[in-house]
């Protein structure tokens, strides 16, 4: 008698790491051999990691131009483009559907109908062009004074975090499928403080070593620009959940990018009073 198919086997840490690169970036990886809520848990948690490696490639981008002899505001414009080339435009099109799910004033069955649709509406390019705006404005500002490339790691990073937050236990899916029910419910808390410490702690010594000794060094202020993205990002989806029942794939990418420019515009801040 012939034995039945075995057990899939479930997923390990190293599909975790391939989801998180894979469903976060373009960058070149294997794709993960299982996906399971296991899977998607690490991938959230290693969220703010692959933030940060995007980060450094912007901060890269962001470095050569200024190199060139580019002036900042441009370099600053390149920077942010080469982030959402690198993004597949993801985070920006969630931003995007649900400026316009919120926006249109329907029941929640109704604005999650308007979110998966393929066009934006009036609110959704709004909130792009102001969005964009601002993080060109403050990036602009960071690289004026020096602090660029730091405050673009930073952003990036607290973007990616704000990811882990809204996939606590306490946070529902708003749909039955899709993204948002694959990772709603998947990162512990204690995970969530597990790796919200070494972010703190890695923008901070990423900008002493930048900002150094000075009268007007304040590199632990990029730590609080990580936590004043997380705060802006808590009440978008705390706004989300009220009004949708839960979180989707596009309300997690509008949580990447309000985090992100909350945290760059703190970093204009303490560049402008560098």
């Amino acid at each position: 008698m012939s034995a039945g198919p075995s057990p899939p086997r479930p997923s390990t840490f190293a599909d975790g790491l391939r989801l998180a690169v894979g469903t976060l970036s373009v960058l070149p990886v294997r794709s993960p051999e299982v996906v399971d809520r296991r899977a998607a848990g690490v991938a959230m948690t290693a969220a703010p990691f692959v933030g940060a490696l995007l980060g450094a490639v912007g901060a890269a981008v962001l470095g050569a131009a200024l190199w060139a002899g580019i002036s900042p505001l441009p370099a600053s414009v390149l920077a942010v483009g080469s982030l959402a080339l690198l993004t597949r435009g993801l985070h920006l099109d969630g931003l995007a559907d649900l400026a316009d799910g919120l926006g249109s004033g329907r029941p929640a069955d109704r604005a999650l109908e308007i979110m998966k649709r393929s066009d934006i509406g009036p609110f959704g390019v709004v909130t792009l062009v102001l969005t964009l705006l601002l993080q060109v404005a403050a990036l602009e500002e960071a690289a004026s004074a020096g602090l660029g490339p730091v405050s673009l790691v930073t952003a990036c990073a607290a973007g990616r975090l704000a990811l882990t937050w809204a996939c606590l236990p306490s946070v529902p899916p708003a749909r039955p499928d899709g993204l948002g029910a694959t990772v709603a419910g998947t990162v512990r808390r204690g995970a969530a403080l597990a790796v919200t410490a070494p972010v703190l702690a890695g923008v901070t010594a990423l900008a002493y070593g930048v900002a150094g000794r000075g009268p007007y060094a304040v590199p632990w202020g990029f730590a609080a620009a990580v936590l004043a993205g997380l705060l802006a990002a808590r009440a978008l989806r705390r706004r989300a959940v009220r009004r949708l029942g839960g979180v989707t794939g596009d309300v997690l990418g509008a949580l990447v990018e309000v985090a992100a420019t909350a945290a760059l515009l703190v970093c204009a801040v303490i560049a402008g009073n560098r």
